[in-house]
């Protein structure tokens, strides 16, 4: 093995110095979120923590749990969540699989179509239009429906079967007597179950992330989801005017309405943090198999 120069080793240095610099810039304002939602506000608005709580507070989080709006709105992310990514699996992969089909007759111009779409559309005033025609508006279809396909996802999908079921496969389950729908249900969907988790994966967490359809399609409060709720905390003052009701002197109210500013977020991002690690390989894969195969 050739012995590295001194500019290699200067060089590598270099590099790893920089991704850590990279790492903890991205890092730290979340753990600084973490920490701050467990910290007396007073010594947070002084710039008084840096790596841990000098000293903790929990009202914030009590107040949290007591906040009935808050878990509706996570029962109804999760509902949303559920619904929608099965919806839009139920439409990519099948879509996918067809569009990856080279005897599929006229594929090119549809495929000129789907992406047509991701450059060109209508526009909001169209589809808040059409929703409401449709008899849409303030329902969770209105979340799903318009976006029952994505078309990058659907490339990516396209792109993964194109490359990982040969057309050899199907010409020998044609010649047993195989029909194409059992081919695919059969022979497909078993080999493609990484594909599936990527775009589960990408569809969820854009379902469990998305706050502006929701604001401009729904109405009801009890429809609102997660996502939306915190928005109006954090932005209409909601906090400190339903969410500390309690009698208590105005400086006591301020400090949960501050410290409720970084609980709601940590209480938002905690299902994705508990999941994430267990799927990230197949998030990883994803992005490959667009970037490289694409």
């Amino acid at each position: 093995m050739k012995a590295l120069t001194i500019n290699d080793r200067l060089f590598t240095i270099f590099i790893y110095s920089l991704m850590a610099l990279i790492t903890i810039s991205i890092l730290y304002p979340l753990y600084f979120i973490v920490v701050a939602s467990f910290t007396d506000p007073n010594i947070v608005n002084k710039g008084g923590i840096l790596l841990y709580p000098s000293k903790f507070y929990f009202d914030g989080y009590n107040k949290i749990f007591e906040y009935k709006p808050l878990w509706t709105g996570y029962a109804n992310s999760i509902l949303y969540t559920v619904c929608g990514t099965l919806v839009n699996l139920a439409v990519t992969i099948p879509a996918a699989y067809a569009l990856s089909r080279r005897d599929l007759a006229g594929r090119t111009p549809l495929m000129m179509l789907f992406v047509f779409t991701m450059f060109f559309s209508g526009g909001l005033i169209p589809n808040y239009l059409l929703i409401s025609k449709l008899g849409l508006l303030d329902s969770m279809w209105a979340l799903i429906l318009p976006t029952a396909a994505s078309v990058w996802n659907l490339i990516i999908t396209r792109t993964f079967f194109q490359s990982s079921i040969p057309d050899e496969m199907h010409e020998a389950a044609v010649v047993d007597g195989c029909t194409d729908f059992r081919f695919f249900f059969s022979m497909v969907l078993p080999l493609s179950k990484v594909i599936i988790a990527v775009m589960a994966l990408f569809y969820g967490i854009a379902y469990w992330n998305s706050f502006f359809e929701p604001l401009i399609y729904l109405t009801s409060d009890n429809k609102f989801p997660l996502q939306v709720i915190l928005r109006n905390l954090l932005i209409s003052n909601e906090v400190s005017n339903q969410m500390v009701l309690d009698p208590m002197s105005m400086a006591d109210r301020q400090r949960i309405a501050e410290q409720l500013k970084y609980a709601v977020i940590v209480a938002s991002c905690l299902p994705l943090l508990i999941a994430y690690p267990f799927i990230q390989k197949y998030f990883t894969q994803g992005v490959m198999i667009g970037s490289i195969k694409g």
